[in-house]
């Protein structure tokens, strides 16, 4: 057991910082490795996703914002200009979804949660640095997601696009997602990236994109009954679910909150802030599993809780149990935090080769380990999650909530 603390949170994101840096860089090709292996052993001809690199990206330019420290500014400058330098497409706009290891185009479909990252990235790394190119990066790829990728008839957003903004047959982000027009997933990285670009351009094309993201949770994906998030949709949103993604439940808990302060409008915030308590309330009372980890999904058809656990999962929970905390001040929610703060500590953190386990160790008699660094696993929901928690402590501490 290990103290759930400001103290031992900012040592774990030094942590992860640090492991990023003397791992991950590619001194051969420039930029980031695309694959490290869970025992940290580097895959050099592997791919380079988008994913990966806007979240890098994000991470070092929201890291360097709060330290100031010159390695984590080297790391977001690294980062950007590997994007702008080989993910960019100078010809059609927006960001291809793959490289090779060299830098050469792989697939170059616009997956609109690949823009929405970049739109993340883009902004903060502006706020880090002022570049201009940022700022006129993540103006050009919000005006092509506006442009292309918003239902104009229905509302929301399309999951992809042809290199050439064009219709698309396969809309998935990975394998083991539906091939559905509209998903959850991506409608939750549209809101986290508007969140963030309005920040930094609040004018009222900004402000009416973030407030329609955030009517379209409340009105289509959200179940306030059930107290879950639909997954995926046709067109029309009719639900085409076979699950609750508890992960992504408590993940929309706190980026919603999120999204409701920076905006600040009451008719806003009086729809979503009861949702951001339900989904947090229904993820503590049916997803905790038996060691207090919150658990992955829970499938219709068998009626079954996954109980097994993904790293990605235990940080959106820490962050999004501690803000129902901050909110409401019901302890059970902070006790959660300590329950899985504990399990990441056991399970999660690789005390041998650095950063966490893809899967807990917890669980590797049953699911496959996977990588460290790669196409889907970059210094995102762990590093954020300590930033987050730091803030939240700090405001708990000062008594601003």
């Amino acid at each position: 057991m290990t103290n759930f603390n400001h103290s031992t949170i900012s040592k774990e994101l030094e942590n992860i910082a640090s492991w990023w840096i003397d791992n991950s860089i590619d001194h051969l090709n420039g930029g980031f490795i695309g694959e490290i292996d869970c025992k940290g052993n580097q895959v050099l001809h592997a791919s380079k996703g988008i994913v990966l690199n806007s979240r890098i990206l994000w991470f070092f330019s929201e890291l360097a914002l709060k330290t100031k420290n010159t390695a984590h500014v080297e790391a977001a400058i690294r980062s950007f200009n590997y994007i702008i330098n080989y993910f960019d497409d100078a010809e059609f706009g927006g960001a291809v979804w793959e490289l090779d290891y060299q830098g050469n185009v792989l697939n170059s479909k616009k997956q609109t949660y690949a823009q929405c990252f970049c739109i993340y990235a883009f902004s903060s790394y502006f706020k880090l640095t002022g570049s201009k190119l940022a700022f006129s990066k993540a103006e050009q790829y919000f005006e092509l997601v506006e442009k292309f990728a918003l239902d104009k008839v229905h509302g929301g957003y399309i999951e992809a696009m042809t290199q050439h903004w064009e219709s698309i047959e396969d809309f998935r982000l990975s394998e083991k997602d539906m091939n559905a027009p509209k998903s959850m997933n991506t409608h939750l990285h549209v809101l986290e990236a508007y969140t963030a670009f309005y920040q930094i351009k609040k004018d009222a094309v900004t402000k009416q994109a973030l407030t329609g993201v955030l009517d379209t949770f409340a009105d289509n994906i959200v179940d306030a009954d059930r107290g879950h998030q639909k997954l995926f949709f046709d067109m029309e949103w009719n639900d085409l679910s076979e699950a609750f993604s508890y992960g992504h439940d408590i993940e929309a808990s706190w980026l919603l909150n999120e999204a409701i302060e920076v905006l600040d409008n009451q008719r806003i915030n009086a729809k979503i802030s009861p949702i951001v308590i339900k989904l947090a309330s229904s993820c503590l009372s049916e997803a905790i599993g038996n060691k207090g980890q919150v658990c992955d999904e829970f499938v219709f058809s068998t009626e079954t809780r996954l109980e097994h656990s993904d790293w990605w999962v235990q940080a959106e929970a820490l962050v999004g149990f501690l803000n129902a905390y901050a909110i409401t001040k019901d302890k059970r929610y902070y006790d959660a935090c300590v329950a899985i703060w504990n399990y990441i500590d056991e399970y999660h953190l690789d005390k041998e080769f650095g950063e966490w386990h893809w899967v807990s160790t917890n669980d590797l008699n049953d699911v496959k380990a996977r990588y460290k660094v790669g196409f889907w696993k970059a210094p995102y929901h762990n590093g954020r999650a300590m930033m987050e928690l730091c803030r939240l402590f700090t405001e708990l501490d000062e008594g601003i909530k």
